[in-house]
């Protein structure tokens, strides 16, 4: 079955064509390890595992090289480090390990390869050194920066206009820069930052900028042109269009990578996600109220592509429907395998709301064993638990709600509020009182 993937750069649905069908390369931008990932950050983990699931599954699971690297050198990391007054990589072991498990309780798989940023100086100043001798990067203050226009067509994934590229340009403004849009490969470190020998002749130990370290990383791993590239749409300008300029121009090659992927944003109950509002949610926060399946399933009900609302509606409508799809005895006793139906949705650019949509229809059509290999091929290897903290008034009120309209049988009614239990994690069990005859309904958490 065709692969069909939408390409950023030529803002078009393009047949996938790998550069050798025998080794897909793919490579997707990581965290920064200096606190826990927000619930934006399980976006384009989640999206790329599934990804890399199809790409196994229609190149073969040896045939597929995946790498999600790890920034472990930043700004941010000095930060957070200064402020707990704790070691830097003491800072950046433990937020990798809540990383590794927050994304294993989503169901992901490991990338092929998870590169840290440290262990790639060597590569990283290689690159720069090329950029230098070039003439496409320049030394200045004991700064390395990449002369924009040294590269005619920068600019292209992110089409931006000049002027905002400079506006826009997530840069500090500087007096030693050529021109407005240069950008830092290399720079000196402080005090007490990070420091390693510089590149190109310079003197004063360094760390490089944060776009040097994907270009670094990726060739490393995948060569100087591979398949896929992706991330958040918030990595178009700048990241990924530095990580362009800088790989293209070191190594004389007209592509960096021959797809760029990008997934929408996320917000939270209708609103951008921020700490000022409130509403800003970690993965590790939201696992302590939903399972891991349930949270996979709802992030993956919108098209990678659109923008997501985040709501506890969503996670409870997502936790009843694959309650429902794995209720049946099939799903602890099969092999993971696409169903055609949910293969071709997949191959239509990730098309989840048509593979959801597919799903539902093998459940309807009651074919348990094609439904439980394809849940278990996307990643959902358990039935979810309810592990929410139940709101016990709330209950009693939904349970004496329900209880009125069955006596006036309004089941419709009766049939809403059960299902809303169920959504929060509720079993109900209808009987009557012994001494009064009444009806009364116990209930308990699902296990």
């Amino acid at each position: 079955m065709a692969l069909k993937l939408y390409d950023t750069l030529t803002r078009t649905k393009r047949d996938f064509e790998p550069i050798d069908p025998l080794n897909v390369r793919m490579y997707v931008c990581g965290p920064t390890v200096y606190d826990f990932a927000h619930i934006g950050n399980a976006r384009p983990v989640i999206v790329f595992d599934v990804l890399f699931r199809l790409l196994r599954h229609l190149y073969g699971e040896s045939h597929v090289t995946y790498v999600r690297n790890i920034t472990d050198v930043d700004d941010k990391i000095n930060a957070r480090a200064a402020e707990r007054g704790i070691d830097i990589r003491t800072l950046t072991e433990e937020t990798y390990k809540n990383f590794k498990d927050d994304v294993k309780a989503l169901g992901c798989l490991e990338p092929t390869v998870e590169p840290r940023a440290t262990e790639h100086i060597a590569e990283m100043k290689a690159l720069i050194e090329k950029l230098v001798a070039s003439g496409h990067a320049y030394v200045e203050q004991d700064n390395v920066l990449f002369s924009v226009p040294s590269m005619p067509d920068y600019g292209a994934l992110s089409k931006r206009p000049l002027d905002e590229m400079i506006a826009g340009a997530r840069v500090d403004v500087a007096p030693y820069k050529r021109d407005p849009q240069d950008f830092v490969l290399w720079k000196p470190s402080k005090p007490g930052e990070p420091a390693w020998p510089s590149p190109a002749g310079i003197g004063t130990p360094g760390r490089p900028g944060w776009h040097i370290e994907c270009s670094a990383m990726s060739w490393k791993h995948l060569g100087e042109t591979f398949d896929i590239h992706g991330g958040g749409i918030d990595l178009v300008f700048p990241h990924h269009e530095n990580e362009i300029a800088q790989s293209c121009c070191a190594f004389q090659t007209k592509a960096m990578a021959n797809y760029w992927m990008h997934n929408g944003f996320l917000q939270v109950e209708g609103e951008k996600m921020s700490k000022s509002l409130g509403n800003f949610i970690t993965i590790r926060e939201v696992l302590k109220d939903w399972p891991g399946e349930v949270v996979r399933l709802n992030m993956l009900r919108t098209h990678y592509r659109q923008p997501i609302d985040w709501t506890v509606k969503g996670l409870e409508e997502s936790w009843k429907t694959l309650a429902s799809w794995t209720a049946a005895p099939e799903f602890v006793a099969v092999r993971a395998a696409f169903a055609p139906a949910v293969e071709e949705a997949l191959c239509d650019d990730l098309n989840t709301p048509q593979m959801i949509a597919a799903l539902h229809g093998l459940h309807h059509k009651g074919d348990f064993p094609a439904l439980a290999a394809s849940l278990r091929a996307l990643g959902f290897t358990r039935r979810p638990e309810s592990r929410r903290h139940v709101d016990n008034e709330k209950v009693g009120a939904l349970i004496a709600a329900r209880l009125s309209a069955r006596k006036a049988k309004n089941f419709a009614e009766s049939d809403r509020i059960r299902d809303e239990l169920a959504a929060m994690g509720v079993t109900l069990k209808d009987g009557k009182d012994p001494v009064t005859g009444e009806p009364v309904t116990a209930w308990e958490i699902a296990p």
